[in-house]
């Protein structure tokens, strides 16, 4: 038996750790710290895991039980300590172990060898590594020179080889590559027809094909950088300044966050990237706060694209669970990236060392108004006089931005004084495009995979689905899933003109299979999330309604197909289901190769119980990307999103009593 797995060695790093003092900690939700980070570096290193080299591939923290923080949170001083924990993915020996690391108390808790499908996220160190085997490698020499390409321009990077039916053969990786030379837009001039698989452990290219030979598309006209550009120069308007006379409206104490009438946590992970856990809002009523979200974070990014040929096929991204969010993460660019009235709130993960990584300014909060009203009203039935009345619409955003090869993703999380979240996603960068012959539409022969966007460039045809975990507490734990469907109702009975209305028909999900839903073929529906044992004064069930996003595509691949096996999820915009601490990855744990047995799909088979109970929502946003000339050489903001907005979760507007920040007036 492994030494790693024996039931002695379990039992005694739990004695260990249960004898070890235990010292001063954060706030039990606030993430990993360098020297934690450092701290479990050493004991793993000093442990008794007989490998002559670790490589560190997911260090994160591993949260208290829910009902233990809840417990913490309401009462601390009767419960001022709770231990601080860690989870960590290692590679070493060719095996991949999951380890439970007690920071408190200074010793490993639990440690096993993890068995199935699919690998860790990668870390940076190794696809730097892996990338560099191509330039000592001969038959890549020979192909570079032969479509007339300096090989000091070229860059290759690493793309997750995904699952299409094969048997394991190893955490494999392959290789692609792009030519700088006069642009710093590598994506937009692909060496088309290579394509190198590498073994990431081993570190040797195991295979090579150089299959097509075709035209490098010209970097003329695809440099982006300011100091490139030539006049005449682009549409542009006048700078606008955003100017707080009155100073900043929140406060953050730690990663603790408060404005108005909310009061959050926020949080970075080296797989989510931003967190926003324990948000609640103030209910006025009774000047207490009441909950709304207990975790919240995007869980998966996954874009399949929709070329079947030998340099494309395999292109269907995990982005979370290949790569990892957070080693990924930019440092946002102050007033660009956000306004100049923001704070900042850095990042830190670990490397394939197991060292900690910084990453400063991760995290954006501002406030922002942009001449928007929340709410106004002009009445002018009252006689002799004409009454105008408007509040501004002022709310708190947390930003983050991540860069994922060729595209930036642009993560939002605003709060409103309404008590209203708004969630947003900007996609932006470069697209992924493929070399060709094709200089002009008109020569265009047989099917197409893409759109000619440039001579010699095709935009392939893809799709993004983000998908998010939310852990809704809507004024509790005890939550219900309840579609208002809206009925048409024909009328018959002859005593009113109209023939027809339509009304509400309420239906409370009960099992994990009555609560998933497919926008494009449901009935027309408000989706809330309810707390059946909290009322208004009037009677009404509290809770918050979902308002779904245009960005509703779903799969069209089909269900035989490789990629929506290992993403099946994408066939449904919104699932829900019961909460379970290890329910994170709607891809999985393991994405990198996974089969589809471990991710959102699988477990709602399960078909539990949803009813009155601590419930988890999933939602999806799709989009099929049709490329266009416009998104050559680079792609403008795109954005979609989706509003968690209260539904009797107050007695009434929270925004009635809400000053104005100038005098209000009677016109005559």
């Amino acid at each position: 038996m492994s030494p790693f797995s024996s039931q002695f060695l379990q039992l005694l790093l739990l004695i260990l750790c249960s004898l070890s003092l235990s010292f001063g900690q954060p706030h039990p939700l606030d993430p990993l710290t360098p020297s934690e980070i450092s701290a479990i570096r050493t004991i793993i290193k000093s442990s008794s895991i007989n490998s002559t080299s670790f490589s560190f591939h997911y260090v994160g923290l591993e949260e208290p039980d829910k009902q233990t923080f809840l417990s913490w949170h309401s009462n601390p001083t009767a419960h001022p300590i709770l231990p601080r924990q860690a989870f960590v993915i290692l590679r070493a020996g060719g095996q991949t172990h999951e380890l439970y690391v007690d920071i408190t108390n200074n010793c490993i808790a639990s440690h096993r060898v993890r068995s199935g499908n699919g690998y860790p996220t990668l870390n940076m160190e190794e696809q730097n590594a892996v990338t560099l085997l191509t330039f000592n490698y001969t038959p890549f020499v020979e192909s570079v020179k032969k479509r007339g390409v300096d090989l000091k321009d070229v860059v290759c990077s690493t793309y997750t080889v995904g699952w299409n039916g094969e048997r394991d053969k190893g955490r494999l990786i392959k290789l692609q590559c792009f030519v700088v030379g006069e642009t710093a837009n590598i994506y937009m001039r692909p060496l088309e027809g290579i394509t190198i698989l590498a073994d990431l452990e081993a570190m040797l290219i195991l295979e090579y094909l150089d299959r097509i030979v075709v035209p490098v598309p010209e970097a003329t006209g695809t440099d982006y950088r300011a100091s490139r550009q030539m006049p005449p120069y682009g549409p542009r308007g006048n700078r606008v300044v955003v100017a707080q006379p009155e100073g900043k409206g929140f406060t953050v104490s730690g990663n603790v966050v408060r404005w108005a009438n909310w009061a959050l946590h926020v949080g970075f992970d080296a797989r989510a990237g931003l967190v926003i856990s324990h948000a609640s809002v103030l209910n006025d009523e009774n000047n207490e706060y009441r909950s709304v979200l207990y975790k919240s974070y995007v869980s998966e990014i996954c874009v399949p694209y929709m070329d079947p040929s030998e340099e494309w096929y395999f292109k269907a991204f995990f982005d979370y669970g290949d790569y990892g969010f957070g080693p990924l993460s930019s440092s946002l660019e102050p007033m660009i990236d956000c306004p100049p009235n923001a704070e900042y709130m850095d990042g830190y993960y670990a490397n394939g060392d197991g060292s900690p990584v910084h990453i400063p300014n991760v995290i954006c909060i501002f406030e922002r108004y942009a001449g928007d009203p929340s709410w106004r009203h002009t009445e002018i039935l009252i006689p002799g006089k004409v009454i105008t009345e408007a509040r501004e619409e002022v709310s708190l955003v947390v930003r983050t931005v991540t860069t994922l090869g060729n595209y930036d993703y642009v993560l939002d999380w605003e709060f409103k004084t309404s008590g209203s979240i708004k969630v947003w996603v900007g996609l932006t960068g470069m697209m992924e495009v493929r070399g060709t012959d094709y200089s002009h539409a008109k020569e265009i022969r047989g099917e197409q995979h893409g759109e000619l966007v440039a001579p010699n460039t095709i935009g392939v045809y893809h799709d993004h689905y983000i998908s998010y975990h939310l852990d809704l507490d809507i004024a509790g734990t005890t939550n219900s899933f309840v579609k208002a469907n809206i009925k048409t109702v024909r009328v018959n009975d002859g005593k009113t003109p109209r023939k027809s209305y339509w009304t509400t028909v309420k239906e409370t999900a009960t099992t994990e299979a009555d609560a998933r839903v497919d926008f494009h073929t449901a009935a027309p529906a408000e989706l809330l999330f309810v707390n059946p044992g909290v009322k208004t004064k009037l009677g009404n069930t509290v809770g918050y309604r979902l308002i779904s996003s245009s960005a509703a595509a779903t799969s069209l691949l089909t269900d035989d197909d490789y990629p929506l096996i290992r993403a099946a999820y994408t066939k449904k915009q919104l699932w829900v289901t019961p909460y379970n601490k290890r329910d994170k990855w709607v891809s999985g744990l393991y994405a990198d190769q996974s089969h589809g047995d471990d991710n959102l799909a699988a477990w709602s088979m399960r078909n539990r119980s949803i009813e009155n109970t601590d419930i988890v929502l999933w939602y999806t946003m799709g989009i099929h990307h049709i490329p266009s000339q416009e998104d050559f050489p680079l792609m403008s903001m795109l954005s979609c999103g989706f509003e968690l907005r209260p539904f009797n979760f107050f007695d009434r507007n929270p925004l009635i009593k809400t000053q104005p920040f100038s005098k209000g007036r009677w016109a005559t």
